[in-house]
């Protein structure tokens, strides 16, 4: 079975929440680059602790901003706002990445010292990662998926009437 049938697919060109996701998911991965390189100049030179922390923030919030706009999403085109089978995957991927993201506040809260609470967010950076391989792969067969029912729809040229 594919990704959607021509019902979903429908459902997931209408929504309004896919073009929201097109939008935050790269703002995200920008994001998440730059955090990840503060965060390990942090661990490695002691220095730029303000900037890392900020950048860890905003990441916090994007993961947040996405997961919610994603669940949504996944109830106009699935009707189940988290866990559709179709997704179920790169759903659990994201609650492993959000727990993670959430366990710095955790740590903060905890008083734990400045290095550890990065230690805890460089970790959450790379449940994410392989979350955001999980989508990049899903979205490209998403991708030859819509293709291929789009092209089964056209006509073919220079077949018999």
């Amino acid at each position: 079975m594919g990704i959607y049938t021509h019902e979903q697919l429908a459902r997931r060109n209408a929504s309004p929440w896919t073009r929201v996701q097109f939008i935050l998911a790269p703002i995200q991965f920008i994001v998440f680059i730059i955090s990840f390189i503060l965060v390990v100049r942090y661990l490695l030179t002691n220095q730029g602790y303000l900037a890392a922390t900020i950048s860890v923030w905003i990441k916090i919030a994007l993961i947040w901003a996405l997961t919610i706009t994603g669940m949504l999403w996944e109830k106009d085109v699935y009707g189940h706002y988290f866990m559709a089978r179709e997704f179920f995957w790169e759903d659990m991927g994201n609650l492993i990445a959000i727990i993670t993201h959430n366990a710095y506040f955790v740590a903060q809260w905890l008083q734990f010292d400045n290095r550890t609470a990065m230690m805890v967010m460089l970790f959450a950076y790379i449940t994410y990662l392989f979350n955001a391989v999980q989508f990049i792969v899903k979205g490209i067969r998403s991708g030859r998926e819509r293709r291929a029912m789009a092209a089964a729809d056209l006509p073919i040229v220079g077949a018999q009437q």
